[in-house]
């Protein structure tokens, strides 16, 4: 299972809610590679076309918040985020990231230690981001190793069809 990720950090504030990570008016695209396009694109327009495959998206609080979205987490998974770090996400959201195998990893005060093109370096098993530019180790919260266990098997869907079809993964 990979547990550590290295990407470009692009930094957002606190509240990006889901309406900002996925606009509502393209609730019709049903391809994850459509969906990607407009990854981001309510907090920052040109975002998805800056976004280079494994970048890092870090927030302050409350990231993902307002509508139950699951195309909030295809969009940020599907355009390349390799994992996203906040001080806090909504519920919804971090069930549905989980859920699809995206890293999250919860980090109180990142927002204030890291500026966007930072080299962010996770270790999800540890909780901890490192900071290239600064030096510095952030603590985060550790998931749960029922999260884990989704991240590592690819997701819940994963999980159900190996389940469905008599496989263990």
């Amino acid at each position: 299972m990979k547990t550590g990720y290295t990407g470009k950090a692009h930094l957002f504030g606190k509240n990006i809610d889901t309406d900002q990570i996925y606009p509502g008016q393209y609730l019709e695209l049903v391809e994850p590679d459509e969906i990607a396009r407009h990854c981001l694109e309510g907090a920052d327009p040109s975002f998805a076309s800056k976004l280079q495959p494994g970048d890092i998206v870090v927030a302050g609080t409350n990231f993902g918040c307002g509508s139950s979205r699951e195309h909030a987490a295809i969009a940020l998974k599907h355009a390349g985020v390799a994992a996203v770090v906040a001080e806090s996400f909504a519920r919804i959201f971090y069930r549905n990231a989980i859920n699809l195998a995206l890293p999250l990893l919860v980090c109180k005060g990142i927002s204030s230690r890291v500026e966007s093109g930072d080299t962010l370096k996770i270790d999800l098993e540890q909780g901890t981001v490192t900071n290239s530019r600064t030096g510095k180790v952030l603590e985060g919260e550790k998931l749960s190793s029922y999260a884990m266990n989704i991240l590592d098997k690819g997701g819940i869907k994963a999980i159900f069809l190996d389940k469905t079809r008599g496989k263990t993964r």
